[in-house]
């Protein structure tokens, strides 16, 4: 496994940006802004989707507690379906940096598109969670975030099985779909079925 870089430019805050849950059928799109210490190491960080749902558990509250800052924004699905994913997605990165308690100097996000966020200059790196820490350790916040969330809607809906697809296009949630309707969590503007 590669390492991943500490930083990209030394001596400068920068706050890594990533998302979880664009894929998903239902449920908010997740993001995550997480500033690190320049030393900051662990052997299991990576990609998230490089992750095991343990790997990606355990690591969690070490990133929460090392983290100079972090933070978690959301969108919810009716908002989704109003403004579209990819403005979704951005606007839960911009709510992550809201809450974040110090201030970056530059922005590292994850993939090709971002709106600017304030006055801080931000660079789009693309697969940019298995090249930064900051990013990886933010795909690692979203998506372990997400997760919780989903299981939590999987109480309320169990017949979708989200406590194990997260709400992903499997063919056990379509097919549950198909068999009951959609919930208010559903994403009306996306394909639900794939027929």
């Amino acid at each position: 496994m590669k390492t991943l870089k500490p930083y990209h430019t030394p001596g400068i805050i920068e706050a890594g940006c990533d998302e979880a849950g664009r894929g998903c059928l239902a449920g908010p799109v997740f993001a995550a802004a997480v500033i690190l210490p320049a030393d900051f190491y662990h052997p299991l960080l990576n990609d998230s989707k490089q992750m095991t749902p343990r790997q990606r558990e355990s690591l969690r509250p070490v990133i929460e507690k090392k983290a100079l800052a972090w933070a978690v924004g959301t969108v919810s699905a009716e908002e989704i379906d109003r403004i579209n994913i990819l403005k979704a997605s951005i606007t839960a990165m911009h709510r992550a940096l809201d809450q974040l308690k110090i201030r970056p100097e530059t922005i590292l996000v994850d993939g090709n598109r971002f709106y600017g966020y304030r006055d801080i200059p931000h660079i789009c790196i693309v697969k940019g969670d298995s090249e930064f820490a900051s990013i990886a350790a933010a795909s690692v916040l979203a998506k372990t975030h997400r997760d919780e969330y989903m299981k939590k809607l999987a109480l309320e809906y169990p017949q979708y099985g989200w406590e194990k697809n997260m709400a992903y296009p499997t063919r056990e949630h379509r097919a549950a779909i198909r068999q009951y309707g959609i919930t208010p969590y559903h994403r009306t503007s996306y394909k639900l079925l794939d027929d």
